[in-house]
């Protein structure tokens, strides 16, 4: 499957946003590292449905994504697992009843390994495409 331009930009965007987590990680950012590691994510599965040329909903459950994207069947345990890991990175640490649990429960250590795993679900996803 050729990429299409608007899956292109979308997958620069991910990748970028991985760039981002990085520094944010280098920073002591780690909630905001989080969050950065989602929104890859979510960008990847995103141009995975783009690129199929389907419509992105204006959702940011990375579940529904991938099922929609047609690759959540293709997916490990420890892919589907990760998912998981990311959803509360997004929606969860934009409020601040939320914020302080979720910024309480991240460690440097822990921010390394989604780092990593969202750097190799990434490249898996641009596998995909």
């Amino acid at each position: 499957m050729s990429l299409n331009d608007r899956a292109k930009y979308w997958l620069e965007l991910a990748a970028e946003d991985t760039e981002v987590a990085k520094v944010l990680l280098d920073g002591g950012k780690l909630l905001y590292a989080g969050f950065m590691c989602h929104l890859s994510i979510e960008k990847g599965l995103k141009a995975i449905i783009i690129n199929a040329d389907l419509i992105s909903p204006k959702i940011h459950d990375l579940v529904k994504l991938a099922k929609l994207s047609g690759i959540y069947s293709s997916m490990d345990d420890t892919q589907k697992d990760f998912l998981e890991v990311l959803l509360p990175l997004n929606i969860e640490a934009r409020y601040p009843s939320y914020k302080s649990n979720i910024a309480a429960s991240l460690n440097a250590s822990d921010c390394e390994e989604i780092l990593s795993e969202t750097e190799a679900l990434l490249k898996w996803i641009n596998q995909q495409l």
